[in-house]
């Protein structure tokens, strides 16, 4: 779509550059869906949705205050019953995925979705505290691939050197 428009341009104009983009949230931000698992609910005057992902995978909502939206993807037809704040797993208060969302009612075990989270996933993720990188997949015409395996914690540390002088 954008290729045909820019070579027909360019040539109107008599020069021949070289059309490089970025593939970022315009082009592939709707194409990926993040989904944690709940690992716990705490109903006070706010409700707290604790999931097993968080700030290391989607930075975008704690450095940006990034909107995605977010659903119970094993109860997605049904209607919202409470307001929920969705947070991560990491030891620290800006591990926020969603704010005040009004989704059917959660328990340990569903699954969250979070919506148009395709571009920057993985280049902004990170292996902060002590967290690994979940496996990726991709759906495309009925088939299901793993295009990323998921880390272990042998791949946190796999790097790292102790100089022989500290282990004499």
């Amino acid at each position: 779509m954008i290729l045909p428009i820019f070579r027909r341009r360019s040539e109107d104009i008599g020069i021949s550059p070289r059309l490089v983009l970025e593939p970022g949230r315009y082009i592939v931000g709707d194409t990926s869906i993040l989904l944690a698992g709940v690992n716990t609910v705490k109903r006070s005057a706010r409700n707290f949705v604790g999931v097993d992902a968080g700030l290391n995978l989607l930075i975008r909502p704690a450095m940006y205050d990034a909107y995605h939206e977010v659903a119970v993807a094993n109860k997605a037809d049904l209607a919202g019953a409470e307001t929920y704040d969705i947070v991560g797993p990491i030891c620290e208060s800006g591990d926020i995925i969603a704010r005040d969302r009004k989704l059917p009612l959660i328990e340990p075990g569903d699954v969250i979705a979070v919506f148009d989270v395709g571009a920057y996933g993985f280049s902004m993720s990170s292996q902060y505290n002590g967290r690994c990188r979940c496996t990726e997949i991709m759906v495309s015409d009925g088939s299901v691939d793993v295009i990323r395996e998921q880390e272990h914690y042998g791949d946190l540390i796999a790097k790292q050197k102790i100089p022989a002088r500290l282990l004499a």
